[in-house]
């Protein structure tokens, strides 16, 4: 039995390791349904103790593609289309203009911006936000859009802003995040398929990554409909600021 699910995963990753990262993906899932983020940091993480370097944005990307999809797909409902098509367009133009971009910033410098630029929007108060228009939207998807073409996991860059948007409305926010994250991830994985990286010898584990990370949307999705507004709030607030210090202390080591 080991031996044929051995046969079912890449070069270099064992049976226990594909098991952890199969049982972790439903924790992780469950943790953005319910947040609506901190997974895919999570995952990102996880991923980078057994996938080799050249393979885990895409296969990270994979699994998230994966995973943003059944939690649009499930929590469908909640999608708000004035603030999710906007905001997908924008995404495009921006993946788009990003990919020809030639100067890169360095890494430690990008950490410690991004890290300021969360916790800023986080918890200062700009009114003028929500008042955007749907262009300013736009342009405004476009920007971070091109700043994710630097970074891996950009769910923390994409929440805050959208929460600007639909505050005081959880179910929206979770359920549009997963729904322009689909697109930000799908384009991901479009230009690595191009580029040429094979995705066919990961595609078993991907697959069952997605499957446990399906039910853990079910078993966030729960916890999300019976939390009080005011609990998701205070904890949202709280995921992103930790996840902002984490990556200011990682962009500060590596400058100093």
């Amino acid at each position: 039995m080991e031996a044929t699910l051995a046969a079912l995963l890449p070069e270099g990753i064992g049976t226990g390791a594909a098991a952890l990262l199969v049982v972790a993906s439903f924790f992780t899932s469950a943790l953005t349904a319910s947040f609506g983020l901190g997974g895919g940091v999570a995952m990102l993480a996880l991923l980078g103790l057994f996938v080799p370097v050249a393979a885990l944005i895409p296969i990270h990307g994979a699994v998230q593609l994966g995973s943003n999809s059944g939690r649009a797909w499930y929590q469908r409902a909640n999608i708000r289309p004035t603030v999710a098509l906007p905001f997908i367009a924008g995404s495009v133009v921006g993946a788009i203009a990003g990919a020809f971009l030639v100067v890169q910033l360095p890494d430690a410098i990008l950490k410690t911006v991004l890290g300021v630029f969360i916790i800023v929007i986080t918890w200062a108060k700009f009114p003028w936000i929500a008042r955007l228009s749907k262009a300013g939207l736009s342009i405004a998807s476009a920007v971070l859009a091109i700043v994710t073409m630097f970074v891996g996991a950009t769910g923390p860059l994409v929440s805050p802003v959208l929460a600007r948007f639909l505050e005081n409305d959880r179910k929206g926010l979770v359920a549009t995040h997963a729904a322009v994250m689909v697109i930000q991830h799908g384009l991901k994985i479009v230009v690595f398929g191009i580029a040429g990286f094979a995705f066919g010898e990961w595609l078993p584990l991907i697959a069952a990554m997605i499957a446990t990370g399906y039910l853990g949307t079910l078993s966030g999705t729960s916890l999300l409909n019976r939390m009080p507004e005011e609990t998701f709030q205070r904890w949202f607030r709280i995921l992103l600021t930790l996840l902002a210090l984490d990556l200011l202390r990682r962009g500060l080591v590596d400058l100093f």
